[in-house]
């Protein structure tokens, strides 16, 4: 009776290891299961060293990439070299250069992987994967930079669709450069890796804080003599303003008024809005993570605490987190998780509430008279366009020209982000870019 019990006993153990061994495997498979498919060494979907099934479309059905149809089983890429140059931080090369590219960190995706039938396809096919970029806004993007260095994305901010991403300096992934003679920047994709200096666009931050935080907002009053003086130090402008109120003042990018801002507003809270409108935030877009952003509010230093107000001091921003934001003030305090793959049946999720829905109202108004007053409307014929200019000064003697914001067409709700660097004012260098590419949306 003891060695049935004993044999009982024993047969109950090893079931125990075996479900619990079997549960391990489950779980490992389901969370690792793409990348063990994926790994180079799988004869079934590598060939010389590249992948050699899959294939890339925009979201028009425009070819970006097939693979294994190269020479030496290398991929074809699209036959126009601008389209090639204009999507190739977003496509990725055959030697995995771009980290954060489709042929990177999508292989599962590009290969039609599940966790059913794993990398076998019944029908023997190679698999379709459609991204949500437009060919041709990034090929307008691209031309838009021209020569000069910067990167433009657009995403709806409706449905967390990225339209366009484009980043210079580029390569043609048909003949990409040797990584150690390639221009710095060549193979990162600068919106979702990269961190700038802001400049005044950050103002859109200060802003968002002042009126959720100021009582007396409606009624501020500046007098910009082009120099706002903290404990003996100075906050400069371009040149004097003269008297404003809290609307001219950002329509002004007056630095003065929006230093003596965020020293009211405080230290405490300017962090707090940072981080509430999502400019520290990782966003997962479909696998493929951002970098967030870096900020340092001083409480003890309101000079410092006055240049990280106005987009300086030590402020890092990452242009995603920047391009959900300007989503959210167009969507009435939230917008729509950034994706690069498209589905038109996919549900769009939103982002937690970044500010009130009066806020975001609030800037709107504030946005408008931006383009109405400053940057002039007739630049932007057939736009309903909001934005902020930005020049961020980098510390090399040199400045970055921003332009974010966001449009309101009908069946064109798009949100941008324009840096071109090295260049002059934002809205004067950067504004056209962003006009290049909203008018090849628009005008579809």
């Amino acid at each position: 009776m003891k060695k049935l019990e004993r044999r009982a006993v024993l047969v109950l153990l090893l079931t125990v290891f075996l479900l619990s061994g079997t549960a391990l495997f489950v779980f490992r498979y389901v969370r690792n299961g793409s990348k063990w498919a994926t790994f180079y060494a799988n004869a079934s979907i590598y060939s010389n060293g590249y992948l050699k099934v899959g294939t890339i479309y925009d979201r028009n059905g425009v070819l970006l990439a097939e693979n294994g149809a190269g020479e030496n089983g290398a991929p074809k890429y699209n036959d126009d070299k601008e389209i090639r140059l204009a999507t190739a931080h977003v496509v990725g090369d055959s030697k995995g250069n771009v980290s954060t590219s489709a042929e990177n960190k999508l292989a599962d995706q590009v290969i039609g992987y599940d966790l059913l039938n794993g990398t076998y396809s019944i029908t023997n096919s190679s698999h379709k994967m459609r991204l949500s970029i437009d060919s041709e806004a990034n090929r307008a993007a691209y031309r838009a930079l021209g020569s000069r260095n910067g990167f433009a994305a657009v995403y709806n901010y409706e449905t967390g669709e990225i339209i366009c991403l484009v980043s210079k300096p580029t390569f043609d992934p048909e003949d990409p450069p040797d990584v150690s003679s390639a221009s710095s920047g060549t193979y990162m994709n600068k919106v979702l890796s990269g961190r700038f200096v802001p400049g005044s666009t950050f103002k859109l931050i200060t802003s968002a804080a002042a009126i959720e935080t100021l009582d007396d907002l409606d009624n501020f009053t500046f007098n910009c003599t082009g120099a706002y003086y903290v404990n003996g130090e100075k906050i400069t402008c371009t040149h004097a303003h003269g008297h404003e109120d809290f609307e001219s003042a950002l329509a002004n990018s007056c630095n003065g008024a929006f230093g003596k801002i965020a020293i009211r507003v405080g230290a405490a809270n300017m962090k707090a809005y940072t981080e509430k409108c999502g400019l520290t935030h990782v966003y997962n877009i479909d696998g493929i993570n951002n970098v967030k952003g870096s900020f340092d509010f001083p409480s003890n230093a309101d000079l410092n605490l006055g240049w990280a107000g106005i987009g300086q001091w030590k402020d890092l921003v990452n242009p995603l987190s920047m391009l959900v934001y300007m989503g959210a003030i167009a969507g009435d305090g939230k917008a729509a998780e950034p994706h690069l793959l498209h589905s038109s049946v996919r549900p769009s999720s939103k982002t937690s509430r970044m500010i009130e829905s009066s806020t975001a109202e609030e800037l709107q108004k504030l946005m408008k008279n931006n383009v109405t007053s400053t940057y002039g409307a007739s630049n932007y014929p057939g736009l309903d366009i909001y934005a902020k200019s930005g020049t961020a000064e980098v510390g090399d003697g040199t400045n970055n020209a921003w332009f974010v914001g966001f449009i309101k067409n009908t069946d064109a709700p798009y949100a941008f982000v324009v840096c071109v660097e090295n260049g002059s004012s934002g809205s004067v260098t950067a504004g056209p870019v962003a006009r290049a590419v909203l008018d090849e949306l628009v005008g579809e």
